[in-house]
């Protein structure tokens, strides 16, 4: 679990975090969202220790890394696995070498334990086949697929990803989340997810930290958020006239309808 607390952050005299706490749970898809420029990716800046608040706490499992010592630090980021927006493959180096990257840079694992290690990251985020394959030999999806299984390589207890939807299409897109819900379930991830994909916040968002000109306005999760009645979530999440169907569709048939509706919204009546 990671625990925001009071957080504040400024640039240049302006503040672009305003007293931020939010919890982050184990085991559990947590999404930040919010709009440009409403302070999402300075917060996972400042959870994963790249930006440092003027004050408050961040607490991963109760440690704060604001308190860590350098050493502190680097022993915790072993723990940590990123998914980055452009997924951030190595050109040069094949799927396999990819994924087996921070276990040499990290681990003491023989390379035939690399080897074994990378190959069952490979072989959970189904790219069994591809593992000799470069990046420029990968459609988008495999891409951010391979990148999956270089930040689970690890065995992360925390994992952060960064627009994991970026410039895919809508059915990849969704495996790509049912792919991250999955890992995050079966290894007890505490799984951060900054995100402005509707479809991730209405398929996988278990816990949802809504986040405007830098305050936290709302916390729920993907079935609260359509009786929820703050006007800039409600402006944002349901800003066009499909999602709005899928709200009112969602109103009137109850949540069971929830997830046959995020799937099949091109089919289903209004």
């Amino acid at each position: 679990m990671i625990e925001v607390k009071n957080v504040t952050k400024s640039f240049e005299g302006k503040t672009v975090l305003h007293d931020v706490s939010a919890d982050f749970y184990t085991g559990k898809t947590n999404l930040i969202i919010g709009q440009s420029g409403s302070g999402k990716t300075v917060l996972m800046k400042s959870l994963v220790g790249l930006l440092r608040p003027e004050q408050g706490q961040i607490l991963f499992d109760g440690r704060d890394i604001l308190q860590m010592k350098p050493g502190e630090m680097k022993e915790l980021r072993k723990e940590i696995g990123m998914l980055f927006q452009g997924s951030a493959l190595f050109d040069s180096e094949t799927v396999l070498g990819n994924v087996m990257f921070p276990l040499m840079m990290f681990t003491s694992m023989s390379y035939a334990e690399q080897r074994d290690r990378a190959m069952f990251c490979i072989e959970r985020v189904n790219l069994g086949g591809s593992e000799n394959k470069y990046p420029s030999e990968l459609s988008g999806g495999m891409q951010k697929r391979a990148a999956i299984a270089r930040a689970i390589s690890l065995n992360p207890k925390y994992l952060f990803c960064d627009e994991p939807n970026s410039g895919l299409d809508p059915r990849t897109s969704i495996l790509i989340d049912d792919l991250l819900s999955d890992i995050t379930h079966e290894y007890g991830i505490t799984t951060v997810i900054n995100t402005h994909d509707m479809n991730s916040v209405l398929g996988i968002g278990e816990n949802i930290i809504f986040l405007n000109k830098g305050h936290r306005e709302w916390v729920g999760d993907m079935h609260k958020i359509f009786s929820a009645t703050n006007q800039a979530l409600n402006d944002f999440v349901f800003a066009t006239d499909l999602f709005q169907e899928v709200k009112e569709y969602i109103v009137r048939n109850g949540h069971t309808a929830h997830g046959s509706a995020r799937r099949n919204k091109d089919n289903y009546e209004i």
